[in-house]
């Protein structure tokens, strides 16, 4: 007949819990960022604003009553995936773990300053691109993709203070809301152009 051990006591389940918290923090200290991760995705970013803004600010498709260059804006939105795929390949293998906080906040920008400056440069650039203000589409994509580059570095930076507060990403369903309401108001912007 086996024996069941015994409940640990309270200074060994404390010391279980510091060994824990110890081993968590030595191992967001060794999470590494790929090589040229951060500037990767702003520059993904910066691509993706200009080819929507381009895309729906595009004036003879739009004096032709059209919705734009509606294959310009899914190559943007192609060039971010296809980047933001690779990445987080590179991160998985480089550090054989899964960040779902790095997937959701960096990578898929929901951190607040991603999530505020994101709309912010695009809404900026598409309204450059309908004065057909060319070089302003070029600086807010540039400002847009910058943000974010650095919105990605400041929460790792803050993920490696205190993991535990910060190591969950977005939920899936919150993700899905969030891009079918995106999706839905530049529909809407596009038809009302």
């Amino acid at each position: 007949m086996e024996s069941k051990p015994g409940r640990p006591t309270a200074e060994e389940a404390a010391a279980a819990l510091l060994e824990a918290e110890g081993t968590r923090a030595t191992l967001a200290d060794q999470i590494a960022t790929p090589s040229w991760c951060f500037t990767s995705l702003g520059v993904a970013i910066a691509i993706q604003i200009a080819t929507v803004a381009v895309g729906l600010g595009e004036k003879p498709a739009l004096d032709a009553g059209e919705l734009g260059a509606p294959w310009l804006v899914a190559a943007g939105v192609a060039v971010f995936a296809a980047v933001a795929g690779v990445q987080l390949a590179r991160f998985r293998r480089l550090n054989g773990v899964w960040l779902g906080g790095f997937a959701s906040r960096v990578v898929l920008g929901t951190a607040t300053a991603a999530a505020v400056s994101y709309p912010l440069a695009l809404g900026a650039a598409i309204w450059a691109a309908y004065g057909e203000r060319w070089w302003l589409v070029a600086l807010w994509s540039l400002v847009g993709g910058a943000a974010y580059a650095l919105s990605g570095r400041r929460w790792m930076h803050t993920y490696r203070g205190d993991p535990a507060a910060h190591a969950r990403g977005e939920s899936l369903a919150w993700l899905a809301l969030v891009t079918a309401a995106a999706v839905g108001g530049l529909a809407t912007l596009a038809l009302n152009a």
